[in-house]
């Protein structure tokens, strides 16, 4: 394989998503108990459902008998059967009944990829495996999902862009004063800094070296771990009510190249009194002011080109995108070299 062909590989392969990681698909309660629900992620089409016991499920979404959408089905006794001719399969995606033809030779025959899930904080995460992580690694989330001290929000949208470009966008504080400039909590401080970048264990954090409090200023990935996401930080003013600054952390799921789906987790520390009063605050005003920045994003990054990289004359605000590529590529080029060597060894 050429060096270019092989530059071109990793390149399409850090544009759909990496494997061997967690993705969140969906809000919790998208998946009812009743029906089953379609999802896109990585270039796949899921089919998600509950079980009996309320435990999710998740497989392509094709019947194996005539490639009908198995979301279009029904479940019954906790499987899922095709609308178009019934066929049934369980949630470790096995043919059970073929009701048209008993005993027919397709029963028990593996007819569809499963995918193992997770729900946690009203979230729906779905493991895509790699050839270096086939089986679902142990999920790490973030600290804010199980500190009964932080109350958190739920909110997701879908952007049509890459979700390189979401990335990119959460990494780069120097675009907070400019883009967001006339919101509620991000339309303050000083236009002109530098910007650190600092190491961490999992990952790194961004940050403006003058100014700290005042805007969109301090931002950290988390992208050495089975379920990568972004921790930032926003300033409330007093006006926003008790608390210190709210936390988002995001996760952003790729749902083919030109397209991506954010889950924001919106937190803050309160207890008591102050995170009732804070939860009301938020649903009643502050959540629609928190959309307007968000508008704000999406507006911008949907505009970008696909070839945008291709052309760009970055400087030192750009420190913390440079370095998420890098990792990123470096990711796509180690799992492109386990599937070569798997294939290798298939082959002897």
């Amino acid at each position: 394989m050429t060096e270019s062909s092989q530059s071109g590989r990793v390149e399409q392969r850090v544009n759909s998503g990496l494997l061997g990681q967690w993705y969140v698909v969906a809000k919790s309660v998208e998946v009812p108990r009743d029906r089953p629900h379609a999802v896109r992620a990585l270039g796949r089409n899921l089919v998600i459902w509950r079980g009996s016991d309320g435990k999710l499920h998740c497989l392509d979404d094709r019947c194996p008998h005539r490639g009908a959408p198995l979301s279009h089905g029904e479940m019954l006794e906790g499987n899922i059967a095709c609308r178009y001719h019934g066929v049934t399969l369980d949630g470790t995606g096995k043919v059970v009944r073929v009701p048209a033809m008993p005993n027919c030779a397709l029963e028990g025959r593996q007819g569809a990829e499963a995918y193992a899930t997770h729900e946690a904080n009203d979230g729906v995460f779905v493991y895509f495996p790699s050839a270096d992580y086939p089986e679902p690694r142990p999920i790490e989330l973030p600290f804010e999902f199980t500190n009964g001290e932080f109350a958190t929000f739920l909110c997701t949208a879908p952007w049509e862009c890459n979700y390189r470009y979401a990335l990119d966008n959460l990494v780069d504080p120097m675009h907070g004063p400019y883009l967001h400039a006339g919101s509620f909590t991000l339309g303050y401080g000083a236009k002109q800094d530098l910007v650190k970048i600092v190491e961490q264990q999992q990952g790194f954090s961004v940050s403006r070296i003058n100014q700290h409090g005042e805007n969109f200023d301090w931002m950290e990935t988390v992208i050495d771990t089975s379920a990568p996401y972004c921790r930032v930080e926003i300033p409330y003013p007093k006006a926003a009510g008790p608390g210190g600054p709210m936390f988002v952390i995001t996760f952003i799921t790729p749902i083919d190249e030109r397209s991506s789906r954010i889950f924001f987790w919106r937190t803050r520390k309160v207890a008591g009194l102050e995170r009732e009063l804070w939860r009301f605050m938020f649903r009643a005003l502050l959540e629609e002011r928190h959309w307007f920045v968000l508008e704000q994003d999406r507006v911008m990054l949907t505009a970008l080109p696909d070839d945008a990289r291709e052309h760009e004359m970055l400087y030192q605000h750009d420190g913390g995108v440079t370095r998420l590529r890098r990792i990123l590529t470096q990711k796509a080029s180690e799992q492109i070299a386990a599937e070569e060597s798997r294939s290798i060894q298939a082959a002897k």
